[in-house]
């Protein structure tokens, strides 16, 4: 499979990869963790309610970071107020859960 693939994509594809700064906002509780590599860094931010995910988001963004990705505890709403708050300068994206995972989702969320 890797020999097709690579028959497919130009040689220079591994040195010319576009994204170098990469952020992901999760629930849970308050932290910020930085890692990465000479040629591309990520940013972690912890917070414990999604309403804190716009204002998360928009200081990403003014610090150059070129993607966001959501944890799937902000749900569509949220997604879509991040967007909002951001202006849709950069691609976000956020995980989701398929209906198999109802069940234990409430598990780990309910109060």
């Amino acid at each position: 499979m890797a020999g097709l693939i690579q028959r497919f994509l130009p040689n220079h594809c591994e040195q010319t990869m576009a994204l170098t700064k990469f952020g992901f906002i999760v629930t849970g509780d308050d932290f910020i963790q930085h890692q990465g590599t000479e040629r591309f860094s990520m940013k972690v931010v912890g917070v414990r309610s999604a309403s804190q995910g716009p204002a998360v988001a928009r200081e990403m963004v003014a610090e150059g970071i070129q993607l966001i990705e959501l944890c799937g505890g902000f749900g569509p709403v949220w997604t879509s107020k991040v967007l909002e708050a951001i202006e849709y300068k950069i691609p976000v994206g956020s995980v989701s859960y398929g209906p198999e995972s109802i069940d234990g989702m409430y598990h780990l969320f309910a109060k």
